[in-house]
């Protein structure tokens, strides 16, 4: 029988999605970017895998990855030269994950909504969505500074719901850190955990509460891998 919530073929009627680490693979600006403020305090440059596994937790995090020699009062200082420089390299070296691009055509196609609530501050998001050809297909943006609150509060994701014209159960939220699953958790919105995306090494996915956890974009054109209504 069909949901309310999904469409005939199986995909929902709205979809959510977290940005870096599940629809973008961003680490290689955000390198780019604190490989620049390593430079400019005479550093060697720092390789990818160092700066990967926190680019889902924010500037921040990104930071004190770059400079563990630092305080957090000091790394907190440098937010605002962090996130000055990444708007320099914001699109330069990021590309889509593979299949992402396909599955959103498909998601198009059926005549499913589609939106992003990200943590990263909106104008740097709404940056991103030219360079991708986003800017009408992109049903709604939410940003970590677009509301009062971010996730893994479940308001960003209720608010996006609501813009797009639908209750919270009526849309699934895919997304690669356990902040998005315990922000879809709290909205009562189904969730699926992206386990391509960001992770550091203690993180375990199967601990979150997803309802479902894939491995790759490409188990998104299945419309049987989606959660059902609950």
């Amino acid at each position: 029988m069909t949901s309310e919530r999904v469409l005939q073929n199986g995909f929902p009627r709205a979809v959510l999605f977290d940005l870096d680490g599940t629809l973008l693979d961003s680490a290689p600006d955000m390198l780019a970017t604190a490989n620049r403020l390593r430079e400019h305090h005479g550093l060697s440059p720092m390789p990818l895998t160092q700066i990967r596994p926190h680019v889902s937790k924010g500037s921040r995090a990104m930071l004190a990855a770059a400079f563990p020699h630092l305080t957090t009062v000091d790394t907190e200082a440098m937010v605002p030269q962090f996130l000055e420089t990444y708007l320099q390299e914001l699109g330069k070296h990021s590309i889509l994950f593979e299949d992402i691009e396909a599955m959103l055509a498909a998601l198009d196609a059926n005549g499913t909504a589609w939106g992003i609530v990200t943590n990263k501050p909106e104008y740097l998001a709404r940056e991103i969505l030219p360079q991708l050809g986003w800017e009408t297909r992109c049903a709604i943006l939410i940003g970590g500074d677009t509301l009062a609150e971010k996730k893994p509060h479940p308001l960003p994701l209720l608010v996006a719901a609501e813009r797009m014209g639908f209750q919270a159960a009526q849309c699934v939220y895919v997304g690669d850190d356990e902040r998005d699953i315990q922000a879809a958790r709290a909205a009562t919105m189904p969730s699926i955990a992206a386990l391509w995306g960001y992770r550091q090494d203690h993180e375990d996915p199967t601990e979150w509460g997803a309802d479902v956890m894939l491995q790759s974009p490409a188990d998104l054109l299945d419309p049987a891998n989606w959660p059902q209504a609950r």
